[in-house]
């Protein structure tokens, strides 16, 4: 099998993981050699800092050692397999940068022999690319699972950020699905990860040229959909992630059913990807507008309302804090208006200093005011007066996106599309949970 053959087959089987956000990392400024992780390129990926750029996404080899029932690339899966050799994917992630291909890269394996000489085969790619050929560009790694410390250690020196999947929200859907893999097996190489990351920073205080260890951080994958977690237990576990392991992101990923099994959704299930996109907005709420997950949901609102966004949804079942009076509200409270951002909130903050606050600047500043007009007075002054009631406010929050046949991306309704009798028996569905 030629090196193109092995690219189709490593390429298509590196899909189903998502985890590959690029972070825009400064490595510093290099006399000689190639590659950039500042410069912008072909967007196939954004990086932290809204850049686009791109990635060559591709496993070492889709040969396993572990049989996860979810995955693709289980060894007891009939598919094709392939394995690039270190010096054979170097040379190729050259050759796709000197042709404007890529920026960086993003270099997943499965597990060949052992979880050690799978990672010494990644170390060894990664050493050619920085030593040999003077890569400086953006590369993120993962580690797997079980794993040696010194190995991880290694790898963490070479790559800009590196990854472990915690794969499934539960230990018991783990034992059924994954029992190759272990919960200390994940949490281990994920602690390491954090605890060098911290003492690195401190030693970059103190040492200007030490070298640096993962700079862009770590993050994770989840697979949703594949286990009976509800949504809530998911974002506990994703706040706790954030707190213990300092994670630059929590990745969803909506199971897609490649595999006929009595543990998993049926083959022909369509992907859970309305309820991805509602979980990647609550990790928003959690990582930038100061919400908890015990406050999006709790024990019997467990699961996340596929018609509203999140924070409408909260917002509903709060109507007692609102409208909200914007000229003194603090900033954390503008933060929890629907309509409201990050970047509006701190305008605001910075408008009303000097000026008194009027609707049409509102709008000027990034408002929302679709939704944020329902919960906000400006100087005493509501822009709907009281002529609403909360019915009727369901209705004007609900997200057009859940109900808009031909989305392909973040939504359902793929192949099946809604007509409007359906779409409004489901509104009158979302109007009684969420009141």
């Amino acid at each position: 099998m030629d090196v193109m053959e092995k690219l189709t087959v490593l390429a298509d089987s590196a899909k189903y993981d998502v985890a590959c956000t690029s972070s825009g990392v400064e490595r510093g400024k290099p006399k000689s050699g190639l590659g950039s992780t500042s410069l912008c390129g072909i967007c196939h990926t954004f990086a932290g800092d809204g850049r686009c750029v791109s990635l060559l996404k591709i496993l070492l080899t889709n040969i396993c050692y572990f049989d996860c029932k979810y995955c693709v690339n289980r060894k007891s899966n009939d598919v094709p397999r392939a394995a690039f050799t270190p010096e054979e994917l170097a040379d190729l992630t050259i050759q796709f940068y000197r042709r404007n291909y890529i920026e960086g890269l993003f270099l997943s394996s499965a597990v060949l022999i052992s979880p050690d000489h799978t990672t010494q085969l990644m170390i060894r790619t990664l050493e050619l690319l920085r030593y040999r050929y003077e890569f400086h560009g953006y590369i993120h790694a993962k580690a797997i699972p079980g794993t040696s410390p010194e190995l991880i250690r290694q790898l963490g020196l070479l790559a800009d950020r590196m990854s472990v999947n915690i794969e499934l929200p539960s230990e018991s859907s783990l034992g059924k699905l994954a029992p190759d893999k272990t919960r200390d097996s994940i949490l281990r190489p994920m602690s390491q990860l954090a605890g060098g990351i911290a003492q690195n920073k401190q030693e970059l205080i103190c040492y200007r040229h030490a070298p640096k260890f993962v700079p862009a951080g770590q993050s994770t994958q989840m697979i949703i959909g594949a286990s009976p977690e509800n949504d809530r237990h998911i974002l506990q576990l994703t706040e706790g992630l954030y707190k213990k392991y300092g994670l630059k992101r929590v990745f969803f990923s909506a199971y897609v059913p490649v595999v006929n099994s009595s543990l998993l959704p049926a083959i022909n299930t369509p992907p859970p990807l309305l309820r991805e996109h509602r979980l990647y907005q609550a990790d928003w709420l959690l990582r930038f507008y100061r919400f908890t997950a015990d406050e999006l949901l709790t024990e019997t609102q467990p699961d996340l309302n596929p018609y509203l966004d999140p924070k409408c949804g909260w917002a509903l079942q709060h109507l007692e804090l609102f409208p909200v009076e914007l000229s003194t509200a603090p900033y954390e409270t503008l933060l929890r208006i629907p309509g409201i951002g990050v970047k509006s909130a701190k305008r605001i903050v910075a408008y009303r200093r000097s000026a008194p606050l009027q609707f049409d600047v509102l709008k000027k500043i990034g408002v929302v005011m679709k939704r944020a007009q329902y919960f906000l007075l400006c100087n005493g002054r509501s822009p709907v007066g009281t002529r609403f009631h909360a019915e009727t406010l369901v209705q004007a929050l609900l997200d057009p996106a859940a109900f808009s046949p031909g989305i392909q991306q973040l939504s359902l309704f793929d192949d099946e599309k809604l007509t409007l009798s359906a779409a409004r028996k489901e509104m009158a569905k979302c109007l009684s949970k969420a009141m």
